[in-house]
């Protein structure tokens, strides 16, 4: 039995953050097992603070953003599904499924390189049933403009239209749009650059994302492409943020009231 196993073993079912808990040790093996950098545990940890407050579940509003990535995808010529260590570590098995369904490559694109990383995110995509993945040979990298962290070193990314890019930093978020790319962005917190800058904004936990990006695949699949245009056509980003931050006001004030309740207790 794993350190991992050993420590979702540890905590009951019946746990009300039992989810929550069993990610966090998936983050925290991922980790001692160089796929995710140190300070992906601090983001770990940002990101379930919104998905608190939203409720820990995919919102009508989140649906809607998925459904208009989906179809964004779809309607790609050269989509890529850009892939970290805490993706990796998160949902490998599921990801490869959406990049199969998808027609989407995978490509590793870290922030914080370190000696092993990418072998050991490699293994995991590989265990998970990938084939091909790229980003892993550095003779087949170009730099993107005006990026100057590792994130510039891409290889099918330079000439994709489409980019999915789930966990990301702003930085390379501004520097794919200003290349005059689409960037679907899965992010929990809606105020990020990344979420800002992003056409097509998911704000849900990438663990529920990816199963429900499955699902829609083969939903809208089905779909002539002027129906699919119409979906994309039809989504505001803008509007997108705006709901999800109504969604965060209204939790806060019904929790107030909670409070102050338990307070008079």
């Amino acid at each position: 039995m794993t350190s991992n196993e050993n420590q979702e073993n540890a905590v009951p079912k019946s746990h009300p953050r039992y989810e929550s808990l069993k990610y966090r040790h998936k983050i925290i093996e991922g980790m001692k097992n160089l796929v995710v950098a140190e300070a992906g545990l601090i983001a770990h940890g940002r990101g379930e603070c919104f998905d608190y407050i939203l409720g820990e579940k995919t919102t009508e509003v989140a649906k809607k953003a998925i459904e208009a990535a989906v179809a964004t995808l779809l309607l790609a010529d050269r989509p890529v599904i850009s892939v970290n260590g805490n993706v990796a570590a998160l949902n490998p098995n599921e990801l490869v499924i959406l990049s199969n369904v998808l027609n989407a490559p995978l490509e590793i694109n870290l922030f914080y390189h370190k000696e092993g990383r990418i072998e050991a995110i490699k293994n995991v995509l590989q265990k998970a049933g990938a084939i091909e993945i790229y980003g892993i040979d550095p003779k087949k990298m170009i730099e993107l403009d005006g990026l100057e962290s590792n994130r510039r070193k891409v290889e099918l990314i330079a000439n994709a239209d489409v980019v999915m890019v789930p966990l990301e930093d702003g930085d390379r978020t501004e520097a794919l749009k200003k290349l005059k790319k689409k960037v679907i962005a899965v992010d929990l917190n809606p105020i990020s650059r990344t979420a800002l800058w992003a056409d097509i904004t998911i704000v849900d936990n990438i663990v529920r994302v990816i199963p429900e990006m499955i699902k829609i695949t083969k939903k809208l699949k089905e779909l002539n492409k002027k129906r699919l245009n119409a979906i994309v056509n039809n989504f505001n980003n803008k509007l997108n943020i705006q709901e999800t931050l109504d969604l965060i006001l209204d939790y806060i004030q019904r929790q107030k009231k909670i409070a102050f309740d338990i307070i008079k207790f």
